[in-house]
């Protein structure tokens, strides 16, 4: 059995996806060690924000990373590195996707949408709910809530309230302002429990 496990995803690293990879691998006798490995880069074409993009890189690689580092589209923010709080969340067809666990591969010949694509100008409802509402404090979280809202929407129009804020219970704001982002999504509903 073979596990792969990638250092490169240690914020403020200098990053190198095809050679920071390691695989574990059993050894007879004693347990299980890790080895480094270089990840063979391959050519993949992906369609993000509405443009036709090549990158090259190992298949492996978080779509986060991509995005960040190879394609400068910082909007999505790196938060825990295991999917689990939200802040990295883009769309790949339509669906909300944690791009920080999210394979390279996996986006491959898909349209991807990052908080950049989502409107040229704020003018996104869910964009506009936010900035009347206020919800932002730090904002590092927000391009995540605010994708993750916009997809649940785009998939269910007539969404209530408490229909939209189950779905946004895996995405974590350090800055508590979770009152204004009840709100924003009231704002979006119309009142609708």
């Amino acid at each position: 059995m073979r596990i792969f496990s990638c250092d490169s995803r240690i914020p403020g690293r200098s990053l190198d996806h095809k050679a920071a990879c390691r695989v574990a691998a059993p050894v007879a006798g004693r347990g299980t060690f890790f080895r480094s490995v270089r990840l063979v880069p391959v050519p993949l074409n992906l369609r993000v924000n509405g443009r036709a993009q090549s990158v090259v890189s190992a298949p492996d690689t978080p779509l986060l990373w991509v995005l960040r580092d190879e394609l400068g589209l910082t909007g999505s923010k790196f938060g825990c590195g295991m999917g689990m709080c939200g802040a990295c969340t883009v769309h790949i067809a339509g669906r909300a996707v944690r791009a920080c666990v999210t394979p390279l591969s996996e986006a491959a010949g898909k349209a991807v949408t990052t908080i950049e694509g989502l409107s040229a100008d704020a003018s996104h409802p869910v964009q506009r709910a936010w900035i009347a509402e206020d919800v932002p404090q730090c904002g590092y979280c927000q391009a995540g809530q605010i994708m993750t809202c916009a997809a649940h929407l785009a998939a269910h129009p007539r969404a209530t309230e408490d229909e939209i804020l189950r779905e946004l219970e895996g995405n974590l704001c350090r800055c508590g302002t979770y009152v204004r982002i009840r709100a924003a999504v009231r704002r979006l509903t119309g009142g609708a429990k």
